[in-house]
């Protein structure tokens, strides 16, 4: 027999993400408080490496934080608005926010933390992991 699935229109992610939030009750119209995105990351392996892409466009450098815990990456990062107006100038509409956003993902093998190295530019954060290399076995001797 043949299974068969409903297609659900509001599955596909661009459909899920225009409409996302629309049935939340509305707490303020303003975006001071606006959340930042979700970090969207990529991930792709070679024999001796992980390398990871992260978007984080609007953050400062100084403002990210990578943790690595054998397998386990956190990337941590937080953007800051300046409130910056002048004197007879009146804001319209204010769409930058402020606010932290933070993402740990697990890989497959333990991460050689002293070899891993990480760049920032264009807002694309770029880390890479190199693989732990993994300890040869001990043979124990039956007396």
């Amino acid at each position: 027999m043949s299974n068969l699935t409903r297609f659900d229109p509001f599955s596909i992610e661009p459909v899920s993400e225009m409409f996302q939030g629309l049935f939340r009750p509305l707490r303020s119209l303003s975006l001071e408080e606006a959340p930042l995105a979700q970090v969207k990351i990529d991930v792709s392996e070679t024999d001796v490496a992980y390398l990871v892409k992260a978007d984080l466009p609007g953050i400062d450098k100084k403002d990210i934080d990578v943790k690595i815990d054998r397998n386990a990456v956190s990337i941590h990062a937080k953007s800051e608005r300046n409130k910056e107006e002048k004197e007879g100038e009146r804001v319209i509409r204010r769409e930058r926010y402020s606010g932290e956003v933070s993402r740990t993902f697990s890989l497959g093998s333990e991460i050689d933390e002293a070899g891993a190295s990480a760049q920032f530019r264009d807002g694309i954060l770029t880390l890479t992991l190199p693989k732990k290399v993994p300890a040869d076995q001990k043979r124990l001797q039956i007396n």
